[in-house]
């Protein structure tokens, strides 16, 4: 009985550490090529997950097919975001933090105050429905949603990796001044990079949403999780951030299992504070800043 309480801990832990390295990819993105650690970022999974359930009560428009209007209204939102702000803030990296917790707490404000600090949860038929694998029953959801995270994923490192677009973005992110000098505009990448990053997390938002009761204050354990996460896997390695997300769920899922839930959260960051100890630049990191 207990062999198969571990296997199913570690079936759900790869579906949901899948969904979390959606959530993390947007702000490694953004780290990578601004060196910004954007702590608005858990604020903004949230927001996606409100803005996904209007939809789903106002049009009755399923959570998944959501993404069409969330993900554009996000990227327009992070763009404006980095021209009004970030981009007179990120020549200095606290100055950076702060102008986005700021930016994190405005957003909790308007959302408390709109959709008040109760409870809520993504309602669709599929978060209630099962199916059967073998001897286990995986929530349809849990399966959906790590279907989505590595449809955007796959799709995330196409871009990244087979187009002109991400060959200015990896330009950009190993020697910025090297990108301008071959023509690069870095500066139009970077605002960019910030738009997709947040874009992101209006499709982490439906995942956590639908797979988790949330509210605005819900942003602050997720945003130490992904933090934890993209230090764990290296800043700014986006193989890192899902190798990590994978590890830390797993591992939270089988000890909640044999040992406590309470303990599940606490072995999530004892095991960063071994590792930086240990390798402080993270398991992918490559321990060097980048040129400026």
């Amino acid at each position: 009985m207990m062999v198969q309480l571990i296997l199913s801990a570690v079936l759900t832990g790869i579906l949901t550490g899948g969904v979390y390295a959606l959530m993390a990819s947007g702000l490694t993105l953004i780290y990578g090529l601004l060196d910004v650690i954007n702590v608005a970022q858990g604020i903004l999974v949230i927001l996606g997950a409100y803005l996904s359930s209007v939809l789903e009560e106002r049009l009755h428009l399923d959570l998944f097919l959501s993404l069409v209007i969330t993900m554009p209204l996000l990227f327009v939102l992070g763009i404006a975001i980095e021209r009004a702000a970030l981009r007179r803030l990120r020549t200095g990296n606290n100055l950076s933090i702060l102008g986005m917790f700021a930016l994190a707490l405005i957003i909790e404000g308007g959302l408390t105050y709109f959709f008040t600090s109760n409870y809520i949860q993504l309602h669709a038929w599929y978060i209630d429905a099962s199916m059967k694998i073998g001897s286990f029953h995986l929530p349809d959801i849990y399966v959906f949603s790590f279907l989505l995270s590595m449809i955007f994923l796959a799709v995330l490192s196409l871009l990244v990796y087979r187009t002109t677009f991400g060959q200015a973005l990896r330009a950009s992110m190993q020697n910025p001044v090297a990108a301008r000098l071959i023509g690069i505009d870095v500066e139009r990448i970077a605002t960019l990079t910030f738009g997709l990053g947040v874009s992101l997390a209006a499709a982490g938002g439906v995942a956590f949403g639908a797979t988790n009761a949330f509210n605005p204050a819900s942003s602050y354990d997720l945003i130490s999780r992904l933090l934890v996460i993209i230090v764990l896997g290296g800043m700014g390695s986006m193989f890192g951030a899902f190798f990590a997300s994978l590890l830390m769920l797993v591992i939270g899922d089988v000890v909640a299992v044999i040992w406590s839930p309470v303990w599940s959260s606490t072995v999530f960051f004892a095991i960063l504070i071994v590792l930086l100890i240990l390798r402080p630049q993270g398991i992918f990191g490559q321990g060097e800043g980048r040129k400026q």
